[in-house]
C-alpha cells in the first residue's frame, strides 16, 4: 500500500520549513530511509523560467535547500539539476533567487545530458533521458504545484519531464501531436523509468489559473510527500477538487495501473479531505499539446547557431 504523507506548512522561513519537512517525511522513515552515506543525490526542481521571479512558477529556493541540507545530513552528497526547455538551469536558478543558498551549501548545479535508456513500454523506448539522473544514486523529486494549460495540473509526474534534455521536450509535444492522452502516458513512462525514490510536492504556495507560468498565486499551506510519486499526484488532484479524468498524467497512470484509488492509500499523517481547496483556479482556456513546427525550428535553429558560433570562436581563440 502507497504511503503519502500530508500536512500544513505557512512559511518558507527556513528553520520552520526545515522542521515541517523533517515531521512530513518521519512517516516514510526520515531521509535515512532514502540516502545512505555517501550517495549522490539529486534534487529535481521545477525550474520553468527566469522570467516571472515573484509568480511562484518554480519550485522555491528555501525549500530545495532545506532538503539538501536534510540530504547532507543524512551523508548524501546533493546536486541540483534540471532541463528548461528554454534557458539554462543555473540562468533559471539565479533569476529566481538560488545562487545564495547554493553557495552556502555548496550545491552544484548540472545541466542535463540526453542519453537512450530502455523504457518499461517498448513505444517510448527512443525516448532520451538524461544521464545525470538515471544515474545518481537517489533521485529526489520536488515539483511545484501549479495548473497547467496543456495538463490541466503540473505535479510530480510532469516535473519529471525536466529530465527530457531541452530540445528534446518540443520534439515530443510534437510527436504526441495534439493527443494529450498520448503525452500523458509518455510522461508517466518517463516517471516510471526514472522512478523517483521520494517525491516532496510544494504547495505551501501554488500558482493557479493559466499555468505552468501565466497565471498567480495562491497560498494553499500544503506540503505533501511520498515514495510513490502516482499515489501522490492522484492524491493532490483529490486536494484541490480537481477532475481526475481531466488531468492526462493520472488518467495514464491509472489505465496502466500504477495509480491506486484514495482508498488504497495510507495517509499517516492528514487526510486529503482535511485539505480541501474548493476554490483553485484551473485553466480558463486549454491548449493544444504541440509546440508547433515553427517554433521547435526556431528554437531548434537558434540553439545550433549558438553552439556553432561557440565552436567558432573557440577554434578561432585557439589557433
Amino acid at each position: 500500500m502507497p504511503t503519502v504523507s500530508l500536512m500544513r506548512a505557512h512559511s518558507y522561513d527556513r528553520q520552520i520549513l526545515q522542521k515541517s519537512l523533517e515531521s512530513l517525511i518521519a512517516p516514510l522513515g526520515g531521509m535515512s530511509a532514502f540516502v545512505k552515506s555517501g550517495d549522490r543525490v539529486l534534487l529535481k526542481p521545477n525550474l520553468l523560467t527566469g522570467s516571472r521571479p515573484t509568480k511562484e512558477c518554480v519550485t522555491r529556493p528555501e525549500l530545495v535547500y532545506c532538503v539538501a541540507k536534510m540530504v547532507i545530513e543524512a551523508g548524501g552528497k546533493p546536486f541540483l539539476g534540471d532541463s528548461p526547455a528554454f534557458g539554462s538551469a543555473m540562468g533559471v536558478a539565479k533569476a529566481n533567487g538560488y545562487l545564495p543558498l547554493l553557495e552556502e551549501l555548496n550545491l552544484p548545479v548540472v545541466e542535463f545530458q540526453g542519453k537512450r535508456y530502455e523504457t518499461v513500454n517498448d513505444d517510448f523506448n527512443h525516448l532520451r533521458l538524461c544521464k545525470e539522473a538515471m544515474e545518481a544514486d537517489v533521485v529526489i523529486n520536488l515539483p511545484k504545484l501549479k495548473s497547467h494549460v496543456q495538463l490541466t495540473v503540473t505535479m510530480g509526474v510532469k516535473n519529471l519531464f525536466g529530465c527530457v534534455p531541452g530540445k528534446m521536450k518540443a520534439w515530443w509535444h510534437m510527436e504526441a501531436g495534439k493527443d494529450s492522452a498520448r503525452f500523458g502516458e509518455m510522461l508517466v513512462e518517463t516517471a516510471r523509468t526514472i522512478n523517483p525514490n521520494l517525491t516532496i510536492l510544494d504547495g505551501i504556495i501554488g500558482h493557479e489559473g493559466n499555468g505552468p507560468s501565466g497565471g498567480e498565486p495562491k497560498f494553499l499551506g500544503i506540503l505533501g510527500a511520498s515514495s510513490d510519486v502516482f499515489a501522490l499526484d492522484r492524491t493532490i488532484v483529490e486536494i484541490i477538487n480537481a477532475n481526475p479524468a481531466s488531468v492526462p498524467t493520472v488518467v495514464a497512470a491509472m489505465k496502466l495501473g500504477l495509480c491506486s484509488n484514495l482508498e488504497a492509500i495510507d495517509f499517516p499523517l492528514l487526510q486529503p479531505e482535511s485539505l480541501k481547496v474548493w476554490d483553485w483556479k484551473l485553466p480558463e482556456n486549454m491548449m493544444p499539446i504541440d509546440f508547433g513546427m515553427p517554433r521547435v525550428v526556431k528554437s531548434a535553429f537558434k540553439h545550433l547557431y549558438i553552439r556553432f558560433i561557440k565552436e567558432r570562436f573557440s577554434i578561432r581563440a585557439s589557433d
